[in-house]
């Protein structure tokens, strides 16, 4: 058993979904701030921790279904590089650390952290093996992270926060599922490694990622034009990002549908037109809170 294959089992590549914890320090505009950024950053390190203790039980309880897919059939636990009571004692160990990271922070951190825990772990014995309600977990699972990111910071967890996160979490968790029918072959084979894809046909999940993308754009445009985010960040021009994530979104789609990558981890880290899609809406973004009311002012000077 080497080092290497604990690390690989703790699956480090995964640990990019966690950096939603930082977008409240963006969103709340504390960005100046640098005690909110070393608060979240600590509350992105917790959530690193519990969430790859939850891979490792995950992988512990799937490892003779992960045989026969594949790709999962190369994880440690799957190939059997790595002993299940080596496995498991890794996940306290992970475990633990986490709850400790968070507790740093502030208690509710940890109590987030923990409740992130719960759901995923009822997510892995049972919850993804009900239709709907396992992408709804998925989801759920960010809105957490997301969470735990306004509550270090200590600012009120934002309804838009988790509205915009769950709607959009939600298309990633269809487009997660139709990309694994693509890649096993059909529902009928996907079903042998997930019960729930054995009824997630293509056409229904056709159906349910053009609606949850279109919920999800139209929830970001809601907040992108609502009065108080015009008001915080001083100017309406957020609204101009919609063509981005409209772009970001369709290729996330079409890419998940033809099965490209692996699974949605993998084309976030390695499809380059959907990365500069994403440094493009995080640069304009920024560029909205930083320099938007300025640039306002300026344009309706010219006007007078």
């Amino acid at each position: 058993m080497k080092i290497k294959d604990l690390l690989l089992l703790a699956r480090p590549r995964h640990w990019i979904k966690n950096l939603i914890v930082l977008f409240p320090v963006i969103f709340a505009m504390r960005m100046a701030d640098p005690q909110a950024w070393l608060s979240a950053g600590i509350a992105v390190a917790a959530f690193c921790l519990v969430a790859s203790a939850v891979y490792i039980v995950n992988d512990v309880r799937d490892r003779e279904k992960d045989r026969q897919h594949p790709n999962k059939k190369d994880r440690p636990l799957a190939a059997g590089r790595v002993t299940v009571p080596a496995a498991l004692f890794e996940a306290a160990l992970f475990f633990v650390a986490g709850l400790i990271v968070g507790w740093v922070v502030t208690p509710l951190v940890c109590a987030v952290a923990l409740a992130y825990v719960v759901l995923q772990v009822s997510y892995t014995f049972g919850l993804k093996r009900k239709m709907l309600v396992d992408v709804m977990c998925i989801a759920l699972g960010f809105v957490l992270r997301a969470a735990a990111g306004a509550v270090a910071i200590r600012v009120m967890v934002s309804p838009w926060l988790v509205v915009c996160t769950f709607t959009i979490c939600m298309f990633l968790g269809f487009c997660k599922r139709r990309n694994e029918l693509a890649t096993l072959g059909g529902h009928v084979q996907a079903g042998r490694h997930r019960p729930t894809l054995a009824m997630y046909t293509p056409e229904l999940l056709t159906h349910l990622i053009t609606l949850s993308a279109g919920v999800a754009i139209i929830s970001y445009l809601l907040y992108a034009t609502h009065p108080d985010v015009v008001e915080r960040f001083g100017t309406p021009y957020l609204i101009y990002t919609v063509p981005i994530v409209i772009y970001a979104v369709t290729r996330f789609a079409m890419l998940s549908m033809v099965g490209k990558y692996a699974d949605p981890t993998d084309l976030i880290t390695r499809d380059w037109p959907f990365q500069v899609a994403a440094a493009a809406w995080a640069a304009v973004t920024l560029a909205v809170i930083w320099w938007g009311k300025p640039l306002q002012d300026w344009i309706l000077s010219l006007y007078e």
